[in-house]
């Protein structure tokens, strides 16, 4: 674990780094408070900091209150290290966010038990930070495919739809349906359905841009948000996605079931106000006509401002 040794004497710095790095951390050391401040704000800063009372600059309360006054990141760990030891100085010190205190000169055996301490603090405050990140990717990952849940998908086309808006470009949506797909479950059982969803999806993922945002809409349906993909576009990306799913069958206990899928495609054009439900049912219209007419195939239904305009104006 890294720890940073802020103190303005050479031979202090020099002292503690040695005797740290012979307990096995990993030390980076400040000669005053702006470069103290400066490291803790880094990229992978250390979570332990040992704060000398009185430096140029910043002192140890002036970096305590700095890093309290900080919302967001890991917690840090602050032990001041000073040679005042009345009570009331002790209060101030606690009082401006440090964790714990040693007086100088210290005493090693004193310093490396309140140094496991605060290793055992930072630990567990990461354990805890990976379990909420864990929770929150969960709420809003599907468990079985693993790309975004119903709920998750459609904020991000929200999001996408007032950029696109803001930016004056076109935003791109498809639904992808699983040919077939409740013969996979009536002929090979539930489990193949949930391997043929799987695979589906991580090919999916695959073949969509980075900037591309793939969610399962339900069941066997997938919804891909596009920003700036405009007509040709989404029909280019729809043909890659079908040629992914179809170029080899989904292997299943020795059994290769062969996927297609049939895609509704829509684009919203910049200028045209329409909100997520209408650009949705335009993809889910295409989706029907794909389906009607064969399968395994992209139908791209255009939106028409006229239809836009008489559906607002009777409503």
């Amino acid at each position: 674990m890294k720890v940073l040794i802020a103190d303005d004497s050479l031979i202090m710095r020099r002292l503690l780094q040695s005797t740290l790095e012979s307990w096995g951390y990993e030390v980076q050391m400040a000669n005053d408070g702006a470069e103290a401040w400066a490291i803790l704000q880094s990229p992978g800063a250390p979570q332990i900091a040992i704060l000398d009372w009185i430096m140029p600059v910043h002192t140890g309360l002036d970096i305590c209150r700095l890093v309290r006054g900080q919302e967001e990141g890991a917690y840090t760990y602050l032990l001041l290290l000073t040679s005042k030891n009345q009570r009331e100085d002790i209060v101030e010190g606690l009082g401006a966010g440090a964790d714990d205190y040693v007086v100088k000169p210290f005493d090693k055996h004193e310093l490396e038990v309140r140094l496991r301490a605060g290793r055992r603090i930072v630990e567990l405050q990461n354990a805890l930070l990976e379990s909420q990140e864990a929770l929150r990717v969960q709420a809003l990952r599907d468990v079985l495919t693993g790309c975004w849940n119903r709920r998750a998908i459609l904020d991000i086309l929200k999001r996408e739809l007032c950029r696109a808006r803001r930016e004056d470009r076109h935003l791109g949506v498809l639904l992808c349906d699983l040919d077939h797909f409740k013969q996979v479950n009536d002929r090979w059982g539930h489990a193949a359905g949930d391997a043929v969803l799987r695979v589906a999806a991580e090919r999916m993922a695959t073949a969509i841009r980075p900037y591309d945002a793939l969610g399962r809409y339900g069941g066997e349906e997938f919804l891909i948000v596009m920003p700036g993909c405009d007509e040709s576009g989404a029909r280019a990306l729809a043909n890659r996605l079908g040629q992914a799913l179809r170029e080899e069958p989904v292997l299943f206990e020795d059994t290769e079931i062969p996927v297609t899928a049939s895609f509704g495609a829509c684009t919203a054009p910049p200028t045209l106000q329409i909100p997520p439900d209408e650009l949705l049912r335009f993809a889910d219209e295409g989706l029907y006509e794909a389906k009607r007419t064969g399968r395994d195939r992209t139908v791209y239904h255009a939106i028409e401002q006229v239809s836009l305009n008489t559906e607002s104006a009777s409503g």
